[in-house]
C-alpha cells in the first residue's frame, strides 16, 4: 500500500488494515482496487450501502440535482429536496405504518441521532439514568459510548461514562434465567439502589456486538415493561433499520411502537451522511436550536433517500427479496456449523454472523476471504463472529459466489 497512509495518517485507521488493497471505483456489490482488481463486498459501509455502491437510480438524481445548482448546504433551513423527503417518508414510511413520529435531523451521523434522543429523553422524564443492553453499541461520541458495552471502545473516551445501567441481552443468560427477571426486580425494589430510568435503548439485532438478535417476543416484552413503569424505549435502528432485517424498520416484527427512533447509515441512500430521529409527537419537546449542528441539512442526501424511498419501498418487493437471500444465507451458515465444531449460525435478514468459540478464528476467516477476494468484517467483543452484510441489491449469482468464497475460506482455516 502506498505508504503516505502509514506515514501520514493517524494509527486511528482499522479498516484498511484489514483490507490492505487502494480503492478507486465502486459499482453495486463491487469495490475495485486501483489495478482493477474486482472485490466483492459484503460489508457494505457496515450497513451504509444497502442499495449498493453508486446506485444508478440515485446516482442518475443526485447528478441532475447538483447540475442545475440545487441547494447543497442548507443547516435546517427549509428548501425543495427537504420538502420532497418529508413527503416520501410521511407517505411511503410512516402512514402506511401507522407511525405518528415528528421528524428530526440531528447531525449527519448515527451518533448524533443517539446523542439527540439521549437528550430528549432526559429532558421529557426530568431523570438522568439511562437502560442500555450487553454487548450494544450506540456510537462514539460520549452520551452514546456511555451507552455502549465495548470495553475497548469505552475505554477511549479517557473519562468515567455515567448516567447509564447496562441490563442483559436477549439470552444473554443463554435461557437459564426468564426474561426481564433481574430488571424488573431492580425496578420494583426500593432497595436496589437502581436509579430511576429515563429510557432504554436497544438494538434489536446487535451488528457491532457480534450479530445477536433478540427475539420479538423479548422485545415485546421489553416494550411492555417500559410502559409498565413509565420508561421511554429508543429503538437504535442505524444499522439495522432501512430494510437490513427485511422490513424497513428491524422492530416490525414485534409490531412495537418505540417513543424515538435512531436512523442513519443507509437512510441516504447512496451512502452520503443523513441522520434522522424520529419522535413520537407528544414527546416533541424540544425549544428551537437547543439540538443543533451545522451539518444536519445535507440536501443532496435528501435528493437520494427520496428516491431510495420511492424506487425500493413502494411495494414489497425488496423486503421479500432479503428475507429469501437471508434465509439462503442462514443455510450455507448452518451447513459450515455443523460442518465444524465450535461454530454457531447468527442473525436474521441480511445481517448474519457465523461465531466461533475460538476467538482467532474470525479474523483468519476474514483475511482468507479477502485473499479470495472478499471484503468480510468481523464483529463481537472479542471479534469472534465473521459478519455477513452485503447490498441489499446483490444478485443470486453474486450471493451464491460470496457464500462460496466464506465455505472455502472456513475450510481454509480449520481444516
Amino acid at each position: 500500500m502506498n505508504n503516505i497512509f502509514e506515514s501520514l495518517e493517524s494509527e486511528v485507521r482499522s479498516y484498511c488494515r484489514t483490507w490492505p488493497a487502494v480503492f478507486d471505483v465502486a459499482k453495486g456489490s463491487y469495490l475495485y482496487g486501483e489495478d482493477g482488481t474486482p472485490y466483492l463486498d459484503f460489508f457494505a459501509g457496515a450497513g451504509a450501502l444497502n442499495y449498493g455502491h453508486n446506485n444508478p437510480v440515485l446516482k442518475r438524481k443526485l447528478i441532475e440535482y447538483i447540475e442545475r445548482d440545487g441547494v447543497t448546504h442548507g443547516l435546517d433551513q427549509a428548501t425543495s429536496a427537504k420538502r420532497q423527503f418529508l413527503e416520501t417518508l410521511d407517505e411511503k414510511l410512516l402512514k402506511p405504518r401507522g407511525l405518528d413520529y415528528k421528524v428530526q435531523f440531528p447531525g449527519p451521523t448515527g451518533t448524533n441521532s443517539v446523542e439527540s434522543a439521549l437528550k430528549l429523553v432526559r429532558k421529557i422524564t426530568g431523570r438522568e439514568s439511562i437502560i442500555s443492553f450487553t454487548n450494544a453499541f450506540h456510537g462514539m461520541t460520549l452520551g452514546s459510548l456511555s451507552v455502549t458495552g465495548n470495553s475497548m471502545k469505552r475505554g477511549g473516551a479517557g473519562i468515567p461514562l455515567v448516567h447509564a445501567t447496562p441490563m442483559p441481552y436477549d439470552d444473554y443468560f443463554d435461557g437459564q434465567i426468564p426474561d426481564f427477571l433481574y430488571f424488573e426486580r431492580m425496578l420494583e425494589d426500593s432497595g436496589s439502589g437502581l436509579n430511576e430510568p429515563a429510557a432504554v435503548i436497544v438494538e434489536t439485532l446487535q451488528g457491532e456486538g457480534g450479530i445477536n438478535s433478540s427475539r420479538p417476543e423479548w422485545l415485546r416484552g421489553l416494550y411492555d415493561l417500559c410502559q409498565k413503569h413509565g420508561i421511554l424505549m429508543i429503538v437504535d435502528d442505524v444499522q439495522m433499520g432501512c430494510g437490513r432485517t427485511g422490513p424497513f424498520f428491524s422492530f416490525e416484527e414485534a409490531g412495537i411502537q418505540p417513543d424515538i427512533v435512531c436512523l442513519s447509515k443507509s437512510i441516504g441512500g447512496y451512502g452520503m451522511p443523513l441522520a434522522l430521529t424520529l419522535i413520537k409527537s407528544e414527546h416533541d419537546v424540544w425549544d428551537p436550536g437547543e439540538h443543533n449542528g451545522t451539518f444536519r441539512g445535507n440536501n443532496p442526501a435528501f435528493v437520494t433517500a427520496t428516491e431510495a424511498l420511492k424506487e425500493y419501498w413502494s411495494d414489497d418487493r425488496l423486503e421479500k427479496s432479503t428475507i429469501a437471500k437471508g434465509e439462503r444465507v442462514g443455510e450455507v451458515l448452518e451447513e459450515l456449523a455443523a460442518k465444524y465444531d465450535g461454530a454457531m449460525a447468527k442473525g436474521r435478514g441480511l445481517a448474519r454472523g457465523l461465531g466461533f468459540e475460538d476467538p482467532e478464528i474470525a479474523g483468519k476467516v476474514s483475511k482468507a476471504a479477502f485473499d479470495r477476494k472478499l471484503i468480510l468484517e468481523t464483529s463481537g467483543p472479542d471479534s469472534e463472529v465473521i459478519k455477513i452484510m452485503p447490498p441489499l441489491t446483490i444478485s443470486d449469482d453474486e450471493l451464491e459466489q460470496g457464500l462460496q468464497i466464506i465455505r472455502e475460506s472456513v475450510h481454509s482455516v480449520l481444516a
